[in-house]
């Protein structure tokens, strides 16, 4: 009896709210959706006039050390903040396609894992080109490059993911042909240590965010919108934490 109180309660909150919980949410997914491809795409494209492979990344960092270290942090921003997007994706896809949502998220956010490990591995290098001069980073670098890891073994789900999310929004009718291909062209994006930018990874990016912008802005627009005040509470409350989080990381 007390059981079905509670459902009962919990069923006429979720009606009054208009809106059912689901993990990441509107803010938090909508706004991912939105700003996590541009900032990936920024990354790429301040990077995109310097050669692809490490040697060439090296010797950019060590003549642009201010515009290497934006081109990445995008980079590396942008990769981070794809969680939220997915699993909004995940949850759309889900609803009628299941099992296409959970092995193409899956997948996915493996692969980011998988992206979010290569970074350290990034900054490290630019650190030596820093610390000990780019000769010796470089010779660093190649001495140790494809040394074993088990992260290794996440580098083909990521560029798999995509395609399930893809196949598996345009079945569900989350994404159009268009938008679903768009998604589909991130498998494309190669992984590894110091990947620099190509034609390919400015059409994986900007694929990605013609996808996930229209998505985003659907997901901040959906019923039942938030009031202004609300809007403007969300929007200092986040400027706050993000300011206090990145002082509490400068500060070690």
């Amino acid at each position: 009896m007390a059981a079905t109180l509670d459902e009962a309660q919990l069923s006429g909150r979720a009606t009054r709210t208009g809106e059912e919980f689901w993990f990441p949410g509107r803010w938090l997914g909508g706004l991912s959706l939105i700003a996590a491809p541009l900032i990936f795409l920024t990354g790429i494209l301040l990077r995109l006039r310097f050669r692809f492979f490490f040697p060439y990344q090296l010797a950019a960092f060590d003549q642009h050390p201010m515009l290497m270290t934006a081109a990445y942090n995008c980079f590396w921003a942008g990769n981070i903040l794809l969680w939220p997007a997915v699993l909004t994706i995940t949850q759309k896809i889900g609803r009628s396609k299941p099992k296409w949502a959970t092995w193409g998220g899956a997948f996915v956010l493996f692969g980011l894992f998988a992206r979010t490990f290569l970074a350290g591995a990034d900054h490290l290098a630019f650190q030596l080109v820093r610390i000990e001069g780019v000769d010796r980073a470089t010779k660093t670098i190649a001495a140790s490059y494809g040394a074993f890891h088990v992260v290794s073994a996440l580098s083909a789900t990521i560029m798999i993911g995509w395609i399930l999310l893809a196949i598996g929004g345009y079945l569900s009718g989350t994404f159009g042909l268009l938008r679903a291909v768009g998604l589909g062209l991130m498998s494309a994006l190669m992984l590894g240590v110091l990947k620099g930018s190509s034609i390919t990874s400015v059409a994986a990016a900007t694929g990605l965010g013609f996808a996930m912008v229209p998505l985003g802005i659907e997901v901040l627009l959906a019923p039942p919108r938030p009031g202004l005040r609300s809007v403007f509470k969300t929007m200092a409350v986040g400027i706050v934490l993000l300011v206090l989080l990145f002082v509490s990381g400068r500060l070690g």
